[in-house]
C-alpha cells in the first residue's frame, strides 16, 4: 500500500521540493513531481536547474531524457515513468496515485492551501491510507 506523507506549513514550496530531490538522489530513488499546471512544472524545473549548491537533474516527462533522469516532472499524468515517490502538487489528488510506493503532498502556509489539503488528507485517511505528517521544521505531529 502507498505510504502517504504530508508536510503542512512549507513556507517555500520549491525549496521543500529541492530538499526532497536532494535527499532522493542521495539515497537512489526516483522521484515524480506533479506539478498544478504546465507553467508550474516549468517553474519547477528552472528552479532545481538553477540551485548552485546542489546538483539536481531533472526534465519534463515529455522530455526525452525524462526516463533517465532520478527527477522528473509533470502536469499532465499521462506518461508514468516510474513507481517510486510522487509528490503531488495538484488537488484534487492524482487519480494513479495508489501505483506509487510513496506518495508526498506539500502543503503551504495560507488558508486555502491547508483547507484543499485537508479534504485531500481525509481522502486517503478514508480509504485506509496510513499518514505520516509533518511541520515545515520535520517533526511529526
Amino acid at each position: 500500500m502507498t505510504r502517504v506523507e504530508f508536510f503542512f506549513n512549507v513556507e517555500d514550496k520549491l525549496q521543500k521540493l529541492a530538499e526532497l530531490g536532494e535527499k532522493a538522489i542521495t539515497k537512489n530513488v526516483k522521484l515524480m513531481m506533479f506539478a498544478q499546471n504546465d507553467e508550474a512544472a516549468s517553474e519547477i524545473q528552472r528552479y532545481l536547474w538553477s540551485l548552485p549548491q546542489h546538483f539536481l537533474p531533472n526534465h519534463l516527462a515529455s522530455d526525452a531524457l525524462a526516463s533517465s533522469t532520478p527527477i522528473v516532472i509533470d502536469w499532465k499524468g499521462e506518461q508514468l515513468l516510474h513507481d517510486e515517490v510522487l509528490i503531488n502538487l495538484q488537488h484534487p489528488q492524482p487519480v494513479f496515485f495508489s501505483r506509487f510506493r510513496r506518495l508526498i503532498e506539500i502543503v503551504g502556509v495560507d488558508e486555502a492551501d491547508k483547507s484543499l489539503a485537508r479534504i485531500r488528507y481525509k481522502f486517503y485517511r478514508d480509504r485506509g491510507y496510513e499518514i505520516k505528517s509533518y511541520n515545515a521544521s520535520g517533526n511529526v505531529t
